[in-house]
Parts: structure tokens; sequence; C-alpha cells
């Protein structure tokens, strides 16, 4: 025990040493459930994108964490097998690359083994029934609600250029203008559709 000690408090695994401490101190409260996990990864519930030096489809948190741990081993082997002097420079060296080499190989897997997140585009409420929450809608004018795949709603701005579409009525979503930024909705009555698109 004394031996791991001087090593892992001997350079260059010392370096890391103290940071692995924190890492091991923020997983244990993620485990209990006093973080989230998203901390370091620039949104809810999102993955950053980290391709470059930290390997794309893996977490910042989860890429921090494996490439300080792979560092650490490496420096820890070298405090124990390499005589002071130049040479333990060069394993830092060498743990940097292996850290930076793993990461890479974990976020390579991770892409492949670990389904795409599924980003949400306008084009997914096209074909789906949406209520009116306006007074009426217009070809210049008009807001409906829609539900998304997830259960959740949003308001979203609509035009028509037919009549009758007051507050409360069903209309069906059919396209999107890109240049002025909304929908075109259409009267729709679900005992004329066979189909039945999904609300």
């Amino acid at each position: 025990m004394a031996d791991f000690l001087r090593a892992a408090l001997a350079f260059p695994a010392a370096l890391f040493s103290f940071a692995l401490v924190v890492v091991a101190v923020y997983w244990l409260l993620v485990l209990i459930g006093g973080v989230g996990v998203h901390i370091l990864d620039g949104g809810e519930g999102g993955h950053a994108d980290t391709d470059g030096s930290t390997g794309a489809g893996l977490p910042v948190t989860v890429s921090l964490s494996l490439g300080l741990l792979l560092a650490w081993l490496v420096c820890l082997a070298g405090a124990a097998l390499v005589p002071e002097g130049p040479a333990r420079t060069a394993t830092l060296v060498a743990a940097l690359a292996v850290a930076w080499a793993g990461v890479r190989l974990a976020g390579r897997l991770a892409r492949r083994l670990l389904p795409p997140e599924k980003v949400a585009s306008r084009d997914d409420f096209i074909g789906r029934v949406c209520t009116v929450r306006t007074g009426r809608v217009a070809a210049d004018f008009g807001q409906a609600e829609v539900r998304a795949d997830d259960g959740s709603t949003a308001v979203v701005q609509v035009r028509t250029d037919e009549s009758g579409l007051v507050a409360g009525s069903t209309a069906l979503i059919y396209a999107y203008d890109a240049d002025g930024e909304f929908f075109r909705v259409a009267p729709y009555d679900g005992a004329l559709d066979p189909h039945k698109p999904v609300v």
C-alpha cells in the first residue's frame, strides 16, 4: 500500500491523482443523485459534440473522466517502473497520448454501439393534426397547438387560404414555409380521413 501511495504521489502521476479524486467524488454524487450527469455537457440532456481530442459520441463528463483515468494509470505505471529523471517526463507525454487515443476510440465505439440521438425537426409536425388556439387562422395570422411524439405540445404559427378555422377547430398540417417560418394547414375532419394521422 505504501508503494502504491508513493507511486500515486510521485511525478507525473501526482498531476492526475488529485484530479481523479475530484472525478470520483463527482461520479459518487451522480450515483446518489446529488448532481446531474450533464453539468459540463452544454445543456439539458444533450451530448456535447466532442469530436477531435475528446471523441464524438460521449458526453464531456465521460470523456474527461475516461481521459484522466487512462492518463493516471499510465503515469502510475511510469512512476512505479521508470526511474526518476527525464524518462518520467516521457511517461507524462505517453500518458497524454494514451488518454487522447483511448477517448477517441471510446467515442467511435459509442457512435457504433449506441443509437443516434434523434434531433427534433419542424418536418416532424407535417401530417399531424393540430388545434387552433387563436380566434381565427388566415393567410397572415394564426397559431395552433400540436403534439409531438414524446407527448409534449408546442404552439406553432399556422396559415391557411381557406375559411372556417377558428379557436378550437382541428386542422391538418401539410407543409412548412421556411421563409415565413410557419406551417400551412387545412381544415381537418377525422371522420373523413381513413388514414387518421397521429395526433
